[in-house]
Order: C-alpha cells, then structure tokens, then sequence
C-alpha cells in the first residue's frame, strides 16, 4: 500500500499566508518562505501554495514567490490561483514548482487540463474542486460526513469559492480524472477552517468513483479527523492548514500518530 501523505496548505494573499473559516474571515498566519521552511524541517510530505485570490482578481500568480519557495524547500509543492493558460503552467513548473493546480479555469475552459496534462505530464497537473453541500432539506454543518442516508448533492464553486456554478462535483470529479488530471484536491467549503473534520461523505464518494489520487481538505481539527478522511473517506492524502500554521499539532506528531494506528506512513 503507497504511504499516506500529510500536506500543509498555505493560503496566499498579498505576500502573506492567512487561514479563514469557509473562505471568509481570514487571519494573518506568517510569512510563506518562513512557514514553508518550518514545514520542510517537519518532513512533510508535500506543501500547497494557493494563490486565494488570483482567479477573483483575474491577475496572474506571484511567480516571484514560487522561486523564492523553490529555493527555500526540498520537498515536492504545488501551485495555484489564476493558472488560466498551457503558459501559465509552464510558467510555475520552470519557476520551480513540481505541479499545478486547475480550478476556475478547468471548469470555464475543461480543454486545458488534457493540454496540460499532454504537454507536461498528468502527474503535474492537478484540478482543485471547491464543493458546497446542497442537501434537499435545509443544510445543517453538524452532520458534515455522519449521515450518509442524507439526499445531497455537492454542487462546485468558482473564483476561490466566491462563484457558486451548477456543475454537479462528483460529476467534475469524474470528468476531470477523464480530462487527463493526475490528482483531484477536494475541499469541503462547509467544513473548511472549522477544524470539525473532513466532508468525509463526500471525499468516500469522489474516491470510490476515480482511479486517481484524492487529497482531502477542509476542516481538520485533530488526528481522527485525518484517519477518518483516510480509511472511512478512501483519500490518499490529507491536507490542513490551521492546525499546522498556529502549531496545534507538527507534521512530525500527526504522522507519528497515524502510523501507531496502523496507516502507512513516511517517517
């Protein structure tokens, strides 16, 4: 069985990491070299840089602050907000990055994760999917990933979950891995920054449907909500944010706890 991985996301804007509660709300957490470096010190496996704002502001991302990342770092990161083009990913790859994440412009523009993934390899380009619950009865945030019987549907956002769409996402989802992504990023907007645990119904659903890579995000808060998201939700990877950033817990210790449970792990 492939090792489990431990991801720390870092949410850029304006040059600075910050962490919110469902995109909102957002807190200044550090300097992203600094954090970066911090992470790379507590072995993890990857990092995750998103631009948060790129796509909103229909600007390019600060490819000064991937290369200074690559200098910093020797572990594999990804990269994005506002890729939009096949240059555009070719831009972060040579600034460094090891592989670029499609949202906005996946679902505006589906072609680009096939050319992408033709031009540079599948294994670099990953498709981010913001997904809000829409169940038939009124939605209520405390049965995230406990009731499985619920009637929902999951519908995707856009522009760093400002833009709601009607695209069904476990049907994204699916297409996407079809379109040529190696990796799908899935994050629970209803339970992001929460720390009340991962969309986990969700995650179980996109997983069991694709033969690609799941890497959960959106509401860890401690170490059972990890190992849920990885035997209960079937993803390969875990990402969080929070816990991380303002030092609940170190990469070393969620590692060291998963493996004593019996998951595989890189110690």
């Amino acid at each position: 069985m492939l090792a489990k991985r431990i991801i720390p996301c870092l949410d850029v804007n304006e040059g600075r990491v910050v962490k919110g509660v469902k995109y909102v709300d957002h807190v200044d957490a550090g300097d992203p070299i600094e954090q970066a470096q911090e992470y790379d010190r507590q072995m993890a496996d990857e990092l995750v840089f998103l631009d948060i704002t790129a796509s909103r502001d229909k600007r390019d991302i600060v490819l000064d602050m991937v290369r200074r990342v690559a200098e910093a770092v020797f572990i594999p990161f990804t990269v994005g907000g506002g890729v939009r083009t096949v240059q555009d990913i070719r831009d972060i790859l040579v600034a460094g990055a090891d592989k670029t994440s499609i949202m906005t412009a996946g679902i505006q523009n589906p072609s680009l994760i096939t050319e992408g993934a033709e031009r540079f390899g599948s294994q670099c380009i990953v498709v981010a999917i913001d997904a809000q619950r829409v169940p038939k009865a009124a939605r209520d945030d405390t049965y995230l990933g406990h009731n499985p019987d619920e009637e929902i549907e999951w519908k995707v956002w856009t522009h760093g979950g400002s833009q709601p769409t009607e695209v069904d996402a476990l049907w994204w989802a699916e297409e996407a891995a079809h379109l040529g992504s190696g990796e799908l990023l899935v994050t629970s907007m209803d339970a992001d920054g929460t720390k009340a645990g991962y969309d986990v119904e969700l995650l179980r659903r996109i997983s069991e449907r694709v033969g690609i890579p799941v890497v959960a995000s959106g509401g860890a808060g401690n170490v059972d909500h990890m190992y849920e998201a990885l035997t209960v939700g079937k993803a390969d990877a875990v990402l969080a944010a929070s816990i991380f950033h303002f030092r609940q817990y170190t990469v070393r210790q969620i590692k060291e706890e998963l493996a004593a449970r019996g998951l595989p792990m890189r110690l």
